[in-house]
């Protein structure tokens, strides 16, 4: 084993403080980075960052591209290339202006942990997710067995999944009192809800059916009116596990604790998934299909803003990149429909639409802006729609 530099220790660990308390990364990311520069001080054989050249950036470039994934043998992936690179650059950028390094590091030093063009746009590249239809996502929850206390939550964890759009890491963390079920709608308060980039804001039920609606809506009155629970109390717990006469642990009912991650959600989501003879799919996935679920509505522009900001997305445009991916099956039937003479008028009335959509987000969304290349910084901070107000308040009668 190498032995660590003391130099290189020290300004490790400030650029990671760095990281945390400056540009307030969360964990993963620095974990991540603190990985990334060890990888490449193991390249350098531990010598010190003062000692920097750019021909140890272009060896390590070569060596990462050469380099194989001890647990497959396959080479590195070309996002664990190109994320590994970007890290890199970032930290050197960092040192380049920091005292003692300052004057040996250039900034355009930094620039020879460039990933290649070619790695680069196979790295970032946005590729097809095949998601769950609707269908079969109701398949899966019509699959699940609804006896015990286990059985219930796991089924009405799935409905919940595709009634909320919501995250696992969230699903995991929402207590009773941030779901209302009379008025349809999850608070998602990131002082109390792991929410991505802790964002707060509001779901409404997706609708996909009654009939899930009704499942959500029943675990909710069994867990406050069978079980007690109240509105700090988890709303989806884990499970509770005692030991038997033969001595082993086994699964008797929900405790009223939540789960500290994730992993058992996707845990109930591969069993479904086996119970219904469907290929596994992670609860994430349930995102793009409530975006398919939409194109399938053909929503007007108002209508998929909304649909959008119920995903917790501030610019649609994030909803059709990241989400909104057409299956190659359905790419192919629409083009060939507007191949097809006989339905030239069909085609007519759906450019007509498009039409209109693109009029009705440009109104709605570039106010003072002259190019609707604009569109997605108009559409933050001038379209979202607003929620429903409540009654006004009363004035309180001034003092005599």
């Amino acid at each position: 084993m190498t032995k660590r530099n003391a130099e290189n220790e020290r300004v490790k660990r400030r650029y990671l403080v760095y990281l945390k308390d400056a540009k307030g990364r969360d964990i993963a990311s620095i974990d991540a980075a603190a990985s990334a520069i060890e990888r490449f001080e193991e390249y350098i054989k531990s010598r010190d960052f003062r000692s920097f050249h750019i021909e140890q950036a272009r060896g390590f470039k070569a060596h990462l591209l050469a380099a194989t994934n001890e647990r497959t043998g396959k080479p590195l992936s070309a996002s664990t290339v190109h994320a590994t690179l970007a890290t890199l650059k970032t930290f050197f950028v960092w040192l380049a202006d920091q005292p003692g390094y300052a004057s040996r590091i250039k900034y355009a030093d930094a620039e020879y942990f460039n990933a290649p063009d070619n790695l680069s746009r196979i790295a970032t590249a946005r590729r097809f997710k095949t998601c769950p239809t609707l269908a079969q996502v109701r398949a899966m929850i019509d699959a699940m067995p609804n006896e015990t206390e286990i059985e219930k939550r796991d089924r009405a964890l799935i409905a919940f999944a595709i009634l909320s759009g919501a995250r696992d890491r969230a699903i995991v963390s929402f207590r009773l009192k941030h779901i209302d079920i009379e008025r349809g709608l999850i608070e998602q308060d990131s002082r109390e809800v792991r929410t991505k980039r802790a964002k707060t804001f509001t779901i409404w039920f997706f609708p996909v059916g009654d009939d899930i609606r009704q499942i959500v809506t029943d675990w909710v009155g069994f867990l406050r009116d069978q079980k007690g629970f109240g509105p700090d109390d988890p709303l989806f717990p884990k499970t509770k596990v005692a030991t038997g006469d033969d001595l082993l642990s086994r699964a008797v009912s929900i405790d009223r604790e939540p789960w500290s991650n994730a992993n058992r959600v996707r845990e109930i989501f591969r069993e479904g998934c086996t119970r219904a003879g469907l290929t596994y799919f992670n609860p994430h996935l349930l995102r793009n299909t409530l975006v398919q679920v939409a194109y399938d509505r053909k929503l007007d522009a108002e209508a998929f803003k909304a649909w959008s900001q119920n995903l917790g997305h501030e610019s649609c445009l994030t909803t059709f990149s990241s989400y909104g991916t057409i299956p190659p099956a359905r790419q192919a039937e629409i083009i060939r429909r507007l191949a097809v003479d006989d339905e030239l008028s069909d085609v007519s009335s759906q450019a007509e639409m498009l039409r209109k959509l693109a009029d009705q987000m440009q109104r709605r969304g570039s106010f003072g802006h002259s190019d609707f290349s604009h569109s997605s910084r108009s559409n933050a901070c001038y379209g979202r729609i607003a929620p429903p107000k409540g009654p006004p308040r009363e004035r309180p009668e001034s003092a005599p």
